[in-house]
């Protein structure tokens, strides 16, 4: 009677290992239907995906910077535009007077303690001479210097060699964020402010093409205007220029009813001397924003910082007589528009991207480069709003480690707070997990509730 339930036993097991198996054979066979946020698309070319693969100048504009670079015969370029390039990534905002004030205060009340504490009797005017002195070679030594760069036509040949390219990486990965997130956008009209050699005109040719009716390029210096217009005639002044339309001026226009589809700063902000000048700047260049507001910085904290002053002066300090009521919003990098949590945390770390390029070719200048770099873009549109069962879209603000049946993912979420989710097919679906193995750093990947565990392990982490 024992052997008997024993064997009924086993054979009742049996039948169920056995129709396991068949469930999961059945399952793997049959196609499972794609999440929502997919839109159809496979995995490896999901709706977040934003990053490009490695940029390359736009071949007219190549042959155009080689031929005015060997004419100009620069002596020591190398040597130069490496010394120029350190000077540009290094550069600082310069300190504000009401900052430079207080830490003055600070040191003299600190050496008159000291001073009081070491000595006794003591002529009061030459303490105060002597303090005064100490006070001020201190700040010469620890303040940052901040000059403006003047660039004449030497220079101007020196930045081309050494900022040109990478300059031009940047501005095209911040602008394939409009271009794959908003297909139907469609820009005629462009201003660049602080144009310097006409890189955001190239970059967003490549973008929309012929559909800019009209470029205006603005910068003070009268030599960046004159390489930039012989970059467009490919260094032949009697040649048509490559992109129609383009206008170079010295000074913004003066009316705030002229209006432009897609205003971009790149590499400017860190030009002004001071934050009433950056905020002013802004402000202006919100005002001609018809649709989109691009602002591109240095991937430094300083770079980095000088956005999130641009963003906090758009968002929480509204102009009193509007010209377009249509509010600003975040529309990239930042799933939102809370204090940036990587300001909130110490060591203060920037938020930034990585693009890789072909740099301008140069004797000893052949392999590929990566440009650091941090960006800001604002829109009039309202945020689209999400379905409940919509997931929220996070940013990837670090390189994706990919492992085996896990990826590592470091994320900037929709409420503001930073996330390192390690994301397996168990947990957060098979469509999340294979779209975070094919994310990399800057994309936008879907974060969803996370399900239940299954017993069985899935096919996509064996």
């Amino acid at each position: 009677m024992a052997s008997r339930s024993y064997g009924a036993r086993f054979l009742c097991r049996r039948s169920v290992a056995v129709k396991m198996m068949f469930r999961s054979v059945s399952a793997a066979a049959q196609p499972q239907p794609k999440a929502d946020f997919l839109k159809g698309e496979p995995h490896r070319k999901h709706p977040g995906l934003t990053n490009l693969k490695t940029v390359r100048l736009p071949e007219e504009l190549q042959a155009a910077a080689r031929s005015i670079i060997h004419g100009a015969q620069v002596p020591q370029l190398a040597e130069r535009t490496h010394r120029l390039t350190n000077l540009l990534w290094s550069r600082k905002r310069a300190v504000e007077d009401l900052t430079l004030r207080q830490k003055a205060v600070s040191l003299e009340k600190d050496l008159w303690e000291k001073a009081v504490q070491k000595t006794g009797d003591l002529d009061e005017q030459l303490l105060e001479d002597r303090i005064r002195k100490k006070v001020l070679s201190e700040l010469r030594r620890t303040t940052y210097r901040w000059t403006p760069l003047k660039y004449d036509e030497e220079l101007g040949v020196v930045y081309m060699a050494a900022r040109l390219a990478g300059g031009y990486a940047a501005v095209r990965r911040a602008l394939n964020e409009i271009k794959k997130r908003e297909p139907s956008f469609a820009p005629q009209s462009l201003l660049d402010f602080g144009s310097g050699l006409g890189t955001v005109a190239w970059a967003s040719h490549s973008c929309w093409g012929d559909c800019l009716k009209e470029l205006v390029c603005v910068d003070s210096s009268v030599p960046m205007n004159v390489l930039a217009e012989r970059l467009l005639k490919g260094d032949d002044e009697r040649a048509e220029p490559h992109i129609k339309q383009v206008y170079f001026r010295q000074f913004l226009p003066v009316s705030p009813k002229v209006q432009f589809d897609l205003v971009v700063a790149a590499f400017t902000l860190s030009e002004l001397p001071n934050v009433d000048e950056r905020e002013e700047a802004v402000r202006t260049l919100w005002r001609k924003t018809n649709s989109y507001l691009v602002l591109v910085e240095n991937g430094t904290k300083e770079g980095h910082q000088m956005l999130m002053e641009a963003r906090d002066t758009l968002l929480k300090k509204p102009e009193k007589v509007l010209h377009d009521p249509r509010p600003a919003s975040v529309f990239a990098p930042c799933p939102h528009e809370m204090t940036c949590p990587k300001l909130t945390r110490e060591p203060i770390t920037p938020c930034n991207f990585q693009q890789r390029y072909q740099p301008v070719h140069l004797p000893g200048r052949h392999e590929c480069q990566t440009e650091k770099f941090s960006y800001l873009i604002l829109s009039r549109a309202e945020p689209a709003e999400t379905g409940p069962q919509s997931p929220d879209w996070g940013r990837l603000i670090a390189p994706v480690l990919r492992r085996s049946r896990h990826v590592h993912c470091h994320l900037c979420c929709a409420d503001g707070q930073l996330q390192h989710a390690v994301v397996t097919a168990r947990k957060h679906s098979r469509d999340v997990y294979r779209c975070a193995r094919n994310s990399d750093w800057g994309d936008r990947l879907p974060v969803v509730q996370t399900v239940k565990e299954e017993a069985v392990v899935s096919d996509s982490e064996r």
